[in-house]
């Protein structure tokens, strides 16, 4: 039975049936370079160290393919990758297998050596950075300006404004969000008087939980986790949404047409968030509550008539509308970096999803810095 196996065999290189002088070597390969027998047990390591042992050698002078039994594209790109993707100065092998291997050269592709940092190249990446971060500033200022010429022009002609774009946009972002944002806030609630009541528990001073809950609720956590709700679930919807407009052409459609893009997509989303963030705070922050006063009251025996009379002394009201107004602005920043990343995608799905996702990690990134801004300034105040 003839052997099959994939072999490498070095032997001394002759002319006209004499060695030569020098002992330069040729590698001749015998057995089927197959892809179904080198990937046999032992084969492919039993290749690979002979391919490994030739290119050890001291420049052998030749390599002979002509006793390989059969060879596929597999066995031809193995040996192409060994050659370093060129040819051995000296080849010997039949015409079946020069068009394979003339294939596999064609169709490799070669990629690149790794590109050696240097300072000069980390300088120009920080200058491209650098110049990225400027042109979403510029565009952010013009959006912003624009935005507020919108709203003067609404003043002074009220009945020309898109209010049915506002109602529709407010029902969208405030109305649906309702039932989520009521579930997330009561979970947190009850998570955080489950968490504070082991804590008092040791103390003594289980009647403080309600201090705690009614500040931290109020004052941060229910504007901050509606903001983040509202901007995970409507900043992406109104990115999405122009930049569609975009990949259609709609917005093109609206400049030959002489729509003007910010009094018509803008400001009714800027209005319906402006209006809406304060509402869900407040509905979230509710919420949170109720959850918290049931959780109180099932594990420190606290009855909801005390929680809300201790409430109402512990927390005053002026910590409401601070979260209320935190909330406006939350909103208002939601609704222009959704609207910013939208106008700014290209008209193919992949910078459509890109700028979805950078929309919501932007808007999520920039509420929790002007929560932390608020509230060192506020505190600053005595508020």
């Amino acid at each position: 039975m003839q052997d099959t196996q994939p072999r490498i065999v070095m032997q001394a290189a002759t002319r006209n049936g004499a060695t030569q002088a020098r002992a330069s070597m040729c590698a001749q390969l015998y057995g089927r370079w197959t892809a179904s027998r080198l990937a046999e047990p032992g084969n492919w390591a039993l290749v690979q160290d002979g391919l490994l042992a030739a290119k050890s050698t001291p420049s052998p002078s030749a390599w002979d393919l002509r006793p390989i039994e059969h060879m596929d594209h597999t066995g031809a790109q193995l040996l192409w990758n060994a050659w370093g993707h060129q040819w051995p100065a000296t080849l010997l092998l039949r015409d079946g297998q020069r068009s394979m291997l003339e294939r596999v050269e064609r169709f490799t592709v070669v990629l690149p050596p790794p590109v050696r940092r240097t300072a000069w190249s980390r300088l120009v990446r920080l200058g491209v950075w650098v110049y990225r971060v400027e042109g979403h500033i510029v565009d952010a200022v013009q959006l912003l300006g624009q935005l507020l010429l919108d709203f003067v022009q609404l003043l002074r002609a009220p009945r020309k404004g898109p209010w049915r774009d506002i109602s529709g946009h407010l029902y969208r972002i405030g109305a649906t969000a309702l039932p989520i944002t009521a579930l997330v806030g009561f979970l947190i609630g009850v998570v955080l008087a489950y968490l504070m009541s082991q804590q008092l528990r040791q103390f003594g001073a289980d009647a403080f939980i309600v201090n705690i809950l009614g500040i931290s609720l109020i004052r941060e956590l229910g504007p901050v986790l509606a903001a983040i709700l509202v901007a995970g679930r409507s900043g992406s919807a109104i990115t999405a949404q122009i930049g569609v407009m975009r990949v259609t052409e709609e917005l093109d459609a609206m400049q030959v047409m002489g729509i003007p893009k910010g009094f018509r997509l803008v400001l009714p989303r800027a209005m319906a968030m402006v209006v809406a963030m304060p509402l869900l705070a407040v509905w979230t922050t509710l919420a949170a509550l109720l959850g918290g006063m049931l959780a109180a009251d099932l594990v420190m025996g606290l009855t909801p008539a005390y929680f809300v009379n201790a409430l109402a002394k512990a927390v005053q009201l002026s910590n409401l509308w601070l979260a209320m107004g935190k909330s406006a602005v939350f909103g208002i920043m939601i609704a222009l970096i959704g609207c910013h990343y939208g106008l700014r995608i290209k008209p193919n799905t992949q910078s459509l999803g890109e700028g979805t996702t950078a929309s919501v990690v932007t808007s999520i990134t920039m509420v929790i810095l002007v929560d932390a801004l608020f509230a060192v300034v506020f505190k600053g105040v005595g508020i």
